[in-house]
């Protein structure tokens, strides 16, 4: 079985194969789709159906079925008021993980409350024009100093709750097993729905 899933960022595509075994993951470059998707959305259910439906919809023009898995995904702070949200990617104005990471330390350097979550949600659009959504996350807080590999996102300047270290510090194993987008396509998985 053949899916499509609307991003081309490598973490992302390894992840989300790692998780789904026996499911063949077809990337955006996989099936030539090389435009800009603009995701103006505001919320992360808006963003990842802004996506899911603009891949659906090049798909049909080209003749092909599949259905397809979008997601948008991103880091809330509590005393933040759950910023930096759907513009993680871009906190400190362009997608630089290092300054979105000093710009968050930053930000939180006069706050007593530290503790944060990383959300996933993904719709799986079908060939039908129907979809589905699925919410998966992970909860922890963020520390002033970075920790283990510092090459994603905030990886390493959030310490999880399950793991007792930064994902910058845990394995691969260890952080699939416990992150948002497990949480969120193991509710895909196991719903009433199938892929």
């Amino acid at each position: 079985m053949k899916i499509v899933l609307a991003s081309n960022n490598k973490h992302k595509i390894k992840e989300f194969k790692d998780i789904l075994k026996g499911i063949e993951i077809l990337s955006l470059n996989d099936i030539g789709f090389n435009d800009d998707i603009i995701e103006d959305g505001e919320t992360f259910l808006e963003n990842a159906l802004i996506k899911a439906k603009t891949v659906s919809k090049y798909l049909k023009s080209r003749g092909l079925n599949y259905t397809v898995l979008a997601d948008d995904s991103g880091l809330c702070v509590n005393s933040l008021d759950g910023n930096p949200g759907i513009y993680s990617a871009r906190y400190a104005g362009n997608h630089d993980d290092k300054a979105n990471r000093d710009l968050l330390i930053k930000n939180l350097s006069d706050k007593e409350d530290k503790s944060a979550y990383f959300i996933c949600l993904i719709v799986k659009y079908n060939i039908d024009g129907t979809y589905d959504y699925y919410e998966g996350k992970t909860m922890g807080k963020i520390i002033s100093e970075e920790r283990g590999k510092t090459d994603f996102g905030y990886d390493c300047i959030f310490l999880s709750n399950d793991l007792n270290k930064t994902f910058g510090e845990a394995t691969e194993e260890e952080k699939n097993s416990v992150s948002h987008r497990k949480r969120a396509l193991n509710k895909l998985l196991y719903s009433k729905e199938t892929l």
